[in-house]
């Protein structure tokens, strides 16, 4: 005891100075501020605040949403933040649709426009350690031609849904910081730039750039610390010499980085380094940041695109970014599982339509492996002075944003649809080239002009029936930003019109809802399968994306926008299972994505179905049985509307209905490896509750939300395609909130409600029930 107590005052200092260290490695913090906000819309007339946490929509909206909420409305907070006299703290909102005027403390900070990108708020000259400090947000999102998109609501093709929409984030640091790419507003650098310029399977090359700025009243003796760590834990290190940082001044430092063997990021194993980039500062650590990047090689070429020196025929889609009910108001998880269900899809590219995405969307596409064309906002408006310079602002903010992502490969500097001046598009391209100025950058319009890398029309803006196969300007390549729905629907499409003359105008469309029906769900994916295996045969397409992935809300619409291989509550249709048919039954990608052999028979087995059954498939052969009796056995259908897939469908011709069991296997080299069944459905019975987390578990603590399916079934369990019943849905138990109609009316069978969740410490409990139906009751355990 003497000896422990003769020692202790030194084990007191070495603990003291442990913690310093540890307090000092820690000094930059990142927490999200989204709690315990204030709300209230100006059109309420009303001076009642109503509690809220972020992200947060301005209104609550119907399914399909006319009459959109337009106007002001104000966020407010008050809270506490400590500083001592060596640190700073900043606000950082990830996005506002989409003019924020921002107080503190009644003093007016900024005006930000625009709700697609990021802004930051220096907070440190308004905390003081022994008062409150409050925020307020003023959030407008009324018709404004001066900053992009600029086009009236009621014209748009698009919706932008009004209030705090993305996170927000309470950062502090030390006053000798890294500072943030956004805010720093300096060409190519601000914040870290990562770049590798070679990249081989032996070795990779590049260098890291670091942007810090010294608010300290004196000269810094700064040096900095690079730590590169594979998924394996192995670690990579960097140190640079010391160096003076003068006091209020900012400088930017280049690292060179070598890495002999990297694992290279790509589409089947996205490999994701973690890199910390540490200031010291006296030997001590008083500034951090965590990055995750990806090591690739993208290329275009003169006979196509490589990803990693591999020739890749890029297949992806289209995304808006919309819930119903919530618009843009999601959850980084929600982000995430659309993220999974795209790549699921077999889709392994997305086109951010028609603006830059979510920050989460784009970091799960970096882990996911989902290849990415960034995009300017905008769709068929070309503006004023004003305009064409927040534009501009735009495109460096957007660049400065997200050029660290390894899944952006593309960069849309363009205005989509839009007639845009040659000078504008000049000015575009050379920005992009200013803010990311080392190779294989490209730069993407939907105009054939010299200005851009890569020319991408939709596939409507050429002639049927060939569209874009025949063109051919020197080596420049052509990308298909967008297929497969409005050439059907205005029918200048080149499908087969003898086949199909007797078809209605609705039935030609690709505009199909999943009420639609087994007839016209079939005919839009053959409309998709078409279109793609017709963009194959262009000698100079590098790739395609289809319109689109999720049916969404238009604002010059006032109906559902229903070309979509999915409907807005995510539940596949069946052009879903043509496009995942197509990835290679030998690729394995890691869970929670779904990959390898698969079968799907796009047919409900009803007295009304069609008996010519059409059966998706990456397999060599399908066996078909109906009542375990085998029908038959076929190889793919190969014919002119489907010689250019990886995998064409499998038909088979039924002589008569037969109730009872339709099943498909598929067999690879002789050998079954999947299957799949459909049961002609009965009366219905009951209610099976189901809900969607996509590899992505409820954040325990802030906002989330989660899709919940009630399917109506007869006692087998097999979904009625054609039942229209009411379901109510009852909240029981836990944490959270049903968003939605309620009751609503099923869809094809399955009533969908959408579940918003917060602080889900306990177990949700909720319950569907329905006029002569068993109802059934949905657990959702805490984490």
């Amino acid at each position: 005891m003497k000896i422990l107590l003769k020692y202790f005052p030194l084990l007191l200092i070495l603990l003291l100075l442990l913690a310093a260290q540890q307090s000092q490695a820690q000094s930059r913090t990142k927490t999200n501020f989204g709690s315990d906000w204030e709300f209230k819309r100006e059109k309420n007339n009303s001076s009642n605040w109503e509690k809220i946490s972020i992200p947060h929509t301005a209104k609550i909206e119907p399914l399909v949403v006319n009459n959109q909420f337009q106007g002001n409305c104000w966020y407010q907070k008050t809270f506490s933040k400590k500083l001592s006299k060596h640190e700073k703290a900043f606000l950082y909102f990830e996005g506002v649709m989409q003019q924020a005027e921002v107080w503190i403390n009644d003093s007016k900070l900024v005006r930000h426009q625009g709700g697609y990108l990021p802004f930051t708020i220096d907070l440190t000259p308004f905390l003081n350690q022994n008062k409150k400090a409050t925020v307020k947000v003023k959030v407008n999102n009324e018709d404004n031609p001066n900053f992009l998109p600029g086009k009236p609501l009621k014209d748009l093709d698009f919706n932008y849904y009004g209030g705090i929409y993305r996170n927000v984030h309470l950062i502090t640091t030390s006053k000798l910081y890294i500072t943030d790419a956004v805010a720093a507003n300096k060409m190519a650098s601000g914040g870290l730039y990562v770049n590798f310029e070679n990249a081989t399977k032996k070795e990779a090359s590049g260098t890291i750039q670091v942007h810090l700025k010294n608010e300290f009243p004196s000269d810094k003796k700064t040096s900095l610390q690079f730590i590169l760590k594979d998924k394996y834990g192995n670690k990579t290190n960097y140190k640079s010499e010391e160096f003076i940082l003068k006091t209020n001044s900012d400088t930017a430092f280049t690292q060179k980085i070598v890495i002999q063997n990297p694992h290279l990021w790509s589409i089947h194993n996205p490999h994701l380094y973690e890199l910390e980039v540490q200031v010291l500062t006296d030997n001590k650590v008083t500034d951090s940041q965590f990055e995750k990047i990806g090591i690739r090689k993208s290329e275009l070429k003169e006979d196509g695109y490589y990803l990693n020196d591999e020739k890749l025929f890029i297949s992806g889609t289209n995304q808006h970014q919309e819930y119903p009910y919530l618009g843009y108001a999601l959850s980084d998880e929600a982000q995430f599982r659309d993220a999974v269900k795209i790549k699921n899809a077999g889709f392994d590219f997305v086109r951010m339509s028609h603006y830059p995405h979510a920050e989460a969307f784009l970091s799960a596409c970096d882990s996911l492996g989902i290849l990415v064309m960034n995009s300017l906002t905008g769709w068929q408006f070309f503006g004023n002075e004003t305009f064409q310079q927040n534009a501009y602002q735009d495109l460096r903010d957007m660049a400065r944003r997200d050029r660290n992502h390894p899944s952006i490969i593309f960069w849309e500097a363009s205005l989509n649809e839009t007639r845009m001046s040659n000078a504008f598009m000049e000015k575009a391209t050379q920005i992009i080239k200013e803010e990311l100025p080392f190779d294989h950058n490209y730069t993407a319009c939907w105009l054939d002009n010299a200005n851009y890398d890569l020319f991408i029309p939709a596939r409507q803006h050429g002639k049927a029936p060939h569209y874009w196969n025949n063109y051919k300007k020197g080596n420049r390549k052509i990308f298909i930003a967008e297929y497969g729905d409005w050439e059907y629907y205005a029918q200048n499409a080149g499908f087969n019109q003898t086949d199909f003359a007797d078809l209605k105008e609705n039935e030609r469309t690709s505009r199909q809802l999943r009420a639609d029906g087994e007839k016209r769900l079939l005919q839009q994916a053959y409309n998709f399968q078409e279109a793609s295996n017709s963009n194959r045969k262009g000698k100079n397409t590098i790739g395609e994306a289809n319109w689109l992935m999720f049916d969404y809300n238009r604002g010059y619409s006032s109906d559902l926008e229903s070309s979509g291989i999915s409907d807005i509550f995510r539940i596949p249709k069946f052009a879903h299972f043509f496009y995942q048919s197509q990835r290679d039954a030998d690729i394995v990608l890691n869970k929670p994505l779904q990959s390898g052999p698969m079968v799907y028979i796009a047919n409900y087995w009803t007295p009304e179905s069609t008996l010519k059954i059409t059966v998706f498939s990456n397999c060599d052969e399908v066996i078909l049985y109906l009542n375990d009796k085998v029908f038959g056995k076929q190889k793919p259908f190969v014919d002119a509307n489907s010689n250019n897939l990886t995998h064409p469908p499998f038909i088979f011709q039924l002589d008569a209905f037969k109730a009872g069991t339709l099943r498909a296997e598929g067999l690879i080299k002789g050998k079954k490896v999947t299957d799949f069944a459909v049961t002609t459905p009965q009366k219905p019975t009951q209610i099976k509750l189901t809900y969607d987390l996509s590899g992505q578990v409820i954040n325990p603590s802030n906002p989330d939300m989660v899709f919940v399916y009630a399917k109506i079934t007869d006692t087998n369990g097999t979904v009625i395609p054609n039942t229209t019943d009411k379901i109510q849905f009852e909240l029981i138990e836990g944490n959270a909130k049903l968003i939605g109609e309620n009751p609503v009316k099923a869809e094809a069978g399955i009533a969908t409600v959408l579940l918003k969740t917060e602080n889900n410490k306990k177990t949700i409990k909720i319950r569907a029930s329905g006029e002569g139906l068993t109802s059934d009751i949905l657990l959702i355990t805490k984490n």
